[in-house]
């Protein structure tokens, strides 16, 4: 009698383990499908602080206009989508790790390393953008001007901050700054990011021959680099 209830719940227990491995078959094979397994994203009805910094971040470029509080609602969604349609991005409302490194921001899952490379990365394409024609110790000195702007309080505190501040970069506006950079663009940012500083300490740049824009040009130039004079601001 006793043998034959060790042997039935020897089955059930061994029933058990093989239900509870199929489930975990089936879930990873859902989590494989969807590819959203890894991480959960910011997207509509999500709530927390990083859907706050996305909100901050966007209403301080101009995408976003209502409240900073955390919800992921339908003026959130409007905004990332705005954002992601103005930078080359999947329009599909939800802040993927493609979204955030474009805004500056560094997921829960991403390290300090990560977040580095997405600085260079975007200063890599500002500097290509913006000065692919000209000299290198030119194209130093146009990342310099973002990283000047990041110090300055007048600006935002990240380099997507800066770059991505509506109106503020030319390269911006007509899609260039999605252009893929070359060497000279990433060693240029390198060397910004490494401390080299050729303006020392300009916040503005602009080309005399091409500028639109009649408030930069009553700016006090500080030098010539290249095609561009660079300013210190009034």
């Amino acid at each position: 009698m006793f043998s034959r209830f060790c042997k039935k719940a020897a089955l059930i227990v061994v029933f058990a383990l093989c239900l509870c491995s199929v489930l975990t078959g089936c879930s990873q094979s859902m989590a494989d499908v969807t590819g959203q397994s890894a991480e959960v994203l910011s997207q509509y009805g999500s709530t927390g602080s990083e859907v706050r910094q996305i909100q901050t971040k966007l209403k301080n470029w101009g995408y976003y206009t209502g409240e900073v509080d955390g919800i992921f609602g339908s003026k959130t969604l409007s905004a990332v989508r705005s954002f992601q349609q103005k930078n080359g991005l999947a329009v599909d409302g939800i802040v993927g790790p493609k979204t955030l490194a474009a805004m500056g921001i560094s997921s829960s899952s991403s390290s300090s390393s990560s977040t580095s490379s997405n600085d260079l990365n975007l200063l890599a394409r500002a500097v290509y953008s913006e000065a692919r024609g000209e000299p290198y110790v030119g194209q130093v000195a146009v990342a310099a001007v973002v990283l000047n702007r990041v110090d300055h309080p007048s600006f935002p505190n990240t380099i997507a901050g800066v770059i991505y501040q509506p109106g503020a970069f030319t390269a911006v506006s007509d899609g260039q700054i999605n252009l893929t950079p070359n060497e000279s663009a990433y060693n240029a940012a390198r060397a910004a990011l490494n401390g080299w500083d050729p303006t020392n300490g300009c916040i503005y740049y602009y080309n005399p021959k091409t500028a639109t824009s009649a408030w930069i040009r009553t700016l006090p130039i500080s030098m010539t680099i290249g095609n561009h004079v660079f300013s210190k601001g009034k």
